[in-house]
């Protein structure tokens, strides 16, 4: 194989895109991208957060953050509240009635996620899921949570869970 094949960055690039292939046809029928799945599966578990935390649980850069934010309060998929504790700061919720979107995408990545598991193998996925993880403690451990959130892509490995690891 010649070196350009064995480009780890472009080797996880190309397997998400295959990953993704299984979740996108999901997405694309709701018309969601897939920054605003990610940050309405953020919001359907955490209930609301800061548009801080947002950036760093879904892996988005804080200025596109702002503008996916706002077209999304636009297509009332979320809302903005102040805070409760400071009214300088917002926090963003799930518009009403959308939980229930985010449920029916949920179960359609689950089984997309079968599938997809059946035809690479459960243990081919949690092997990767184990190294990626383990790659991400290591080369983090000097970083500081602001130098991880600079880094221009950026992998949440906090999935355990089959029905995370559906999530993106």
């Amino acid at each position: 194989m010649d070196t350009m094949q064995r480009n780890i960055p472009l080797l996880l690039m190309r397997a998400r895109e295959v990953m993704m292939q299984n979740f996108r046809p999901i997405l694309n029928k709701r018309n969601l991208t897939e920054q605003q799945w990610r940050i309405l599966r953020a919001l359907y578990e955490a209930k609301e957060l800061e548009p801080r935390e947002l950036c760093e649980i879904c892996c988005i850069l804080s200025p596109s953050m702002a503008g996916i934010l706002k077209r999304m309060e636009d297509l009332n998929l979320i809302i903005k509240v102040p805070s409760k504790f400071d009214r300088r700061r917002v926090e963003v919720l799930l518009a009403p009635g959308v939980e229930t979107l985010v449920e029916e995408v949920l179960e359609e990545n689950i089984k997309a996620y079968d599938e997809f598991a059946a035809k690479v193998g459960d243990e081919v996925l949690y092997q990767l899921e184990d190294v990626l993880d383990q790659l991400l403690v290591k080369a983090s451990e000097d970083l500081s949570d602001d130098a991880l959130l600079e880094a221009p892509q950026k992998v949440n490995g906090k999935s355990r869970k089959k029905a995370e690891s559906t999530g993106l």
